[in-house]
């Protein structure tokens, strides 16, 4: 009877670790097959901050006109935006345009952030942007609210983060870290609405 408990728990633990690989194949080929559309105008441009270029990425887009607001979601208490010019040396070229948010510290908070920043403002499409791998967990966390928005994913593909994730140790911890985390937000996401029906 153990023997055949072992034999079935080595089964499940073999199949997991191949189902969890698969996954983490297929999460490296989407992210790094986004487009990036710089045309399309919305009436907002939302940057996430932790990566780099995101926010200069943002920057470009309203200084090219291509939305009408900015909104930086997850910036430190103390920064403000004549920092944020000077730290990435770039010129703002309407900083009345552009609003900071200061009460989020992660992705879940970035969500909720967002979601409260365009329902008080009105907003009906934003451009969402971010890291390439960032992706697909923002837009499960975003999941949870109720936007009445079109997003139009825009990521911010950086030099240092290797499309060929899995030959450089660095990126392909990164991108497994990142792996685990969306996953994470999926099952919770999964389970919350299961309780809920």
């Amino acid at each position: 009877m153990l023997k055949k408990i072992r034999r079935y728990a080595l089964i499940a633990i073999i199949l997991l670790l191949f189902l969890w690989s698969a996954g983490l194949c297929f999460f490296g080929v989407k992210i790094n097959s986004y487009n990036v559309d710089f045309t399309t105008k919305t009436d907002a441009v939302i940057v996430l901050t932790g990566g780099r270029n995101r926010i200069i990425e943002g920057i470009k887009i309203i200084n090219a006109h291509l939305a009408d607001r900015l909104f930086i979601s997850g910036v430190s208490a103390d920064v403000t935006l004549d920092d944020i010019e000077k730290s990435h040396n770039i010129k703002i070229t309407n900083p009345e345009m552009v609003e900071l948010g200061y009460n989020a510290a992660n992705t879940i908070e970035n969500a909720s952030e967002i979601s409260d920043w365009i329902e008080n403002n009105d907003i009906e499409s934003v451009r969402l942007i971010t890291s390439n791998y960032h992706i697909p967990r923002s837009i499960e966390e975003l999941s949870v609210y109720p936007l009445n928005a079109t997003v139009l994913i825009h990521p911010v593909y950086s030099e240092k983060v290797s499309a060929q994730w899995w030959k450089t140790k660095g990126t392909r911890k990164l991108i497994i870290s990142e792996y685990n985390k969306f996953l994470y937000a999926y099952m919770r996401n999964c389970l919350n609405l299961w309780k809920r029906k």
